[in-house]
């Protein structure tokens, strides 16, 4: 059964109305405005409404991605959402988010990878699409999202957990794409041994819910800062060379790396290492903060929405989160709708202008 590769054809991503700045999170965890941006490169964050849960952010960038791609939500064969701040212990965030937004024949469920979800949820999405047959150029098509609520369970007055992140949703529509581009290739790993980096201790099987738990702040997100550091100073280079190595592409061919929005201070200190110096990092962490299994897809969308991407460009995505685990994907970039036509040879291309320099890293 021949098939077009898959690829992203759109993109989406919600943002919640309210911005908390780096004063106000910085008051409640004993530090300056200026000690945040400097550790971290953050400057403001986005909060969830009291009557906002994932699914709603979810939804939001889910409804985004599928306005961009000219499909409707009953056109969508698969839904799988990427949190580790779901609305419940069950149902699955997944299946809520069918409800809203109408996906009446999607199958749907979620996967926890925490930061690196979204990574995950693309590859599982990717490989099953390929066992669907194709239908004339119409389909078949899978929504894949990444939200995070992390205002929920951070401590204010923990001051390695509550200045990073922020809460969003970010979506891509994969589906066959033009043989000359999509043909996502990804690499996933797991170091089981190096779970207690990260953990929300209580709440679960091993110590469920209980007055002694919420007296101890158990249910707080907890964070080894200086173990994660050194955890992707460690595994990120190997990982981004073993993912091109499979798929047989140079470094060199590369030309936009979007990483996981962690810690800019972090990124600009690993960049170098990567060996992608002919690529573009993107960068928007600096007014939207960590938002968890969000933060690729939601700085995938920006850039995207800008005209950064030119059809064909290869890119890779790369994500690094509690587990501790790493996910890779590259894919080279489809005709969608904010595309750039292929570069002719010969021609130079004058860059799009960055009218928002937060968003765009270093080359």
């Amino acid at each position: 059964m021949d098939h077009n590769p898959i690829g992203i054809i759109a993109t989406g991503s919600y943002l919640p109305a309210t911005v908390v700045d780096n004063d106000e999170v910085g008051a409640a965890a004993g530090v300056t405005a200026e000690w945040i941006e400097r550790k971290t490169g953050i400057r403001r964050r986005h909060r969830a409404a009291t009557h906002e849960a994932t699914s709603d952010l979810a939804a939001q960038a889910a409804r985004q991605a599928l306005a961009q791609a000219g499909l409707h939500a009953d056109d969508i064969t698969y839904v799988v959402v990427a949190t580790s701040t779901p609305d419940h212990p069950q149902p699955a965030t997944a299946a809520i988010v069918t409800d809203l937004i109408g996906a009446r024949r999607a199958a749907a469920f979620d996967v926890n990878s925490v930061c690196s979800g979204f990574m995950f949820a693309l590859t599982a999405a990717e490989r099953m699409l390929r066992a669907e047959p194709a239908n004339a150029g119409q389909g078949p098509y899978a929504l894949v999202i990444g939200a995070d609520v992390y205002s929920r369970i951070l401590d204010p007055a923990d001051r390695k957990t509550a200045i990073l992140f922020g809460d969003g949703a970010g979506a891509v529509v994969l589906g066959p794409v033009p043989a000359a581009t999509g043909g996502i290739t990804t690499s996933l790993t797991t170091r089981g041994d190096q779970h207690r980096l990260i953990s929300v201790p209580a709440g679960g099987s091993r110590r469920p819910a209980s007055a002694q738990t919420l007296a101890e702040g158990a249910h707080w997100f907890t964070m080894d800062g200086r173990g994660v550091r050194g955890f992707v100073h460690e595994n990120l280079p190997g990982a981004v060379r073993a993912l091109l190595a499979k798929a047989d592409v140079p470094a060199r061919a590369v030309r936009h790396f979007v990483p996981h929005q962690a810690n800019g201070v972090m990124l600009a200190e690993v960049w170098p290492t990567l060996g992608l110096d002919s690529a573009r990092m993107h960068l928007a962490l600096a007014l939207h903060g960590n938002t968890g299994a969000a933060s690729v897809p939601i700085t995938l969308d920006l850039a995207h929405r800008r005209g950064l991407f030119t059809e064909g460009d290869l890119t890779v995505l790369s994500a690094f989160g509690g587990g501790m685990s790493v996910g890779s994907a590259l894919l080279r970039w489809a005709p969608t709708r904010h595309a750039l036509p292929p570069r002719i040879p010969g021609r130079t291309t004058a860059p799009a202008p960055d009218r928002e320099p937060a968003l765009v890293g270093p080359r």
